[in-house]
C-alpha cells in the first residue's frame, strides 16, 4: 500500500493516483490554484480511489462548486468500504461539513487526530479561524484553536503549512513576534505558501507596519493566480493599508479588480464579507462611497445568502442591506438570524439599520450587547476590527470623542495612534 507525504497509508496502488493526490495535497494545504485540478486527475487515475474522491470533495466545496462537492462525497462514500479505518473517518469528517453539521464535524475531526494527527486534509478543517473552531460561536475559541494547533505541531517537525496554522493561532492570541518567526520559517520552506503570506500580512497588520505590510503582499501577490481561494481576501489586505495610507485610488482598484462582486473570483463569503467591510471601513475613513456599490453588494447577499444560518456572512450582509436601505431585506436578518452566533447577529442588524438612519443613540443601545463577545461572531482581528471602528464611530457622533478614543486604545490600541476615522485624531 502507498503512503501520503505525510506518511498516511491510501487505498491505492496506482502511483500516478498518489503523486496526483501529493500535489492536490500541497497546493490545497497552500492555497494554490490547482488542488481540484490534480485530486480529480488522482480520481481518473484511480476510479476507486475513495479518498480521492472525497479530497475532489473538499477542494470543489472550498470552489464554491457544490454540485461537484457532493458528487464526488457521495462516490467517496460509496467506496468507504475498500478504505481503511483512518481513511473511513477522514470521508466521515469531510462528509459531515458538507452535509452542514458543523458541530458534529468538529467533534469527529478532534476525535480523529487523536489517533492520526498528521492526516493533514482532515485536520485542516479545524484550523484556521475559518474552520470548525474560527466558527464554532463560542467564548475562547482563539484559545481553543491556539491549543489544537499548539497540540498538532510536534507531530508535523518542519512542516510549511502546520507551522503557518500554528503562526496565526499566536497572532490571534496577541504574540506577534512568535508568530512572524514561525510565519517566516514557514515560508522559507514554502515562498508560495499563500497561508504563510496571508499570516504574515495578519502579523504586520497587528504591529502596524502598514507600509511594509503594503509592499510586502503588493508584491507577493504579482505571481499569485487571481484564481486561487484567497486571491481576493489578500487583495483586501492590500486595499485596507491603501485606506489607512490615503491612497484612495489604489484602493478601489482593488476593490474592483479582486474583492467586489464582478471582480473576485474567490468564495461567496469571501466577496461579501470583505466587500462589505472595505465599503463600510472606507466611509468611516471619510471617503465616499457610490451608493450604487451597497445596492450591488446587497444584491449579491440577498442572491448567494437567501438565508440565514452562516453568523459572519450575515452580519456583514446585514451591513450591505442597511447601508443600500433595503429594509425588507435588513429585517428579514434582525428577525430570523439563526447560526453559531446569532444572537448577536440580531442586534447588530439593528444596528446597521439606526446607524443608516443616523439613530445613534439607537444604534449604541444595540452595540453594547454585542460588544462584549464580538469574538464569537468569528473572523479574524483585523477583520472584527470593523465593528471596534464602528463602536467607536457611534461614540463620536454622539458628542463622545473621549469615550471613543478610549474604547479603541483599550480595545484595539493599534488603532488608537492614528485610527482610520474621521473626525478621530
Amino acid at each position: 500500500m502507498l503512503a501520503d507525504s505525510y506518511g498516511n497509508a491510501i487505498s491505492t496502488s496506482s502511483q500516478a493516483a498518489r503523486d496526483h493526490y501529493d500535489r492536490g495535497l500541497k497546493l490545497f494545504l497552500g492555497g494554490e490554484y490547482g488542488a481540484l485540478e490534480a485530486f480529480r486527475a488522482a480520481v481518473n487515475a484511480d476510479p476507486d480511489f475513495a479518498l480521492g474522491h472525497a479530497a475532489c470533495a473538499r477542494a470543489a466545496m472550498m470552489s464554491a462548486q457544490i454540485v461537484e462537492a457532493k458528487s464526488a462525497n457521495q462516490r467517496a462514500q460509496e467506496l468507504v468500504r475498500n478504505a481503511d479505518t483512518r481513511e473511513r473517518r477522514h470521508i466521515d469528517c469531510i462528509g459531515l461539513v458538507l452535509s452542514g453539521q458543523a458541530p458534529r464535524a468538529r467533534a469527529a475531526v478532534l476525535a480523529h487526530v487523536q489517533t492520526h494527527p498528521r492526516d493533514a486534509l482532515a485536520a485542516q478543517l479545524c484550523a484556521n479561524v475559518f474552520g470548525l473552531i474560527g466558527f464554532s460561536g463560542e467564548v475562547g475559541r482563539e484559545a481553543e484553536l491556539l491549543a489544537y494547533t499548539s497540540s498538532l505541531l510536534p507531530h508535523y517537525g518542519e512542516d510549511w503549512w502546520m507551522m503557518s496554522m500554528h503562526a496565526l493561532s499566536l497572532c490571534e492570541t496577541g504574540q506577534v513576534e512568535a508568530s512572524r518567526d514561525l510565519m517566516e520559517n514557514s515560508l522559507a520552506l514554502n515562498p508560495r505558501n499563500a497561508n504563510a503570506a496571508h499570516f504574515k500580512a495578519h502579523a504586520q497588520y497587528e504591529a502596524g507596519e502598514t507600509i511594509a505590510g503594503r509592499a510586502y503582499l503588493t508584491g507577493w501577490l504579482a505571481d499569485y493566480d487571481d484564481r486561487s481561494m484567497l486571491h481576493g481576501h489578500l487583495q483586501w489586505h492590500v486595499a485596507l493599508w491603501a485606506l489607512h495610507q490615503g491612497d484612495a485610488n489604489a484602493m478601489w482598484q482593488a476593490v474592483d479588480t479582486g474583492i467586489a462582486p464582478g471582480g473576485a473570483k474567490g468564495l461567496p463569503i469571501n466577496v461579501l464579507t470583505d466587500t462589505a467591510a472595505i465599503l463600510y471601513r472606507a466611509e468611516l475613513a471619510g471617503l465616499p462611497v457610490d451608493p450604487g456599490r451597497w445596492l450591488t453588494l446587497s444584491d449579491y447577499a440577498a442572491q448567494m445568502f437567501p438565508q440565514t444560518g452562516q453568523s459572519f456572512a450575515d452580519l456583514h450582509a446585514a451591513l450591505s442591506h442597511a447601508m443600500a436601505g433595503q429594509g425588507d431585506r435588513l429585517a428579514h436578518i434582525a428577525d430570523s438570524a439563526t447560526g453559531f452566533a446569532g444572537d448577536l447577529v440580531k442586534p447588530l442588524a439593528r444596528a446597521w439599520g439606526a446607524i443608516a438612519r443616523e439613530n445613534w443613540a439607537g444604534a449604541l443601545n444595540e452595540l453594547i450587547a454585542v460588544m462584549p463577545a464580538t469574538e464569537r461572531v468569528g473572523g479574524s482581528r483585523a477583520q472584527r476590527d470593523l465593528l471596534e471602528l464602528t463602536y467607536a464611530n457611534v461614540l463620536l457622533k454622539l458628542g463622545l470623542a473621549d469615550e471613543a478614543r478610549r474604547s479603541l486604545a483599550i480595545r484595539r490600541p493599534i488603532l488608537a495612534g492614528a485610527p482610520p476615522l474621521a473626525g478621530l485624531t
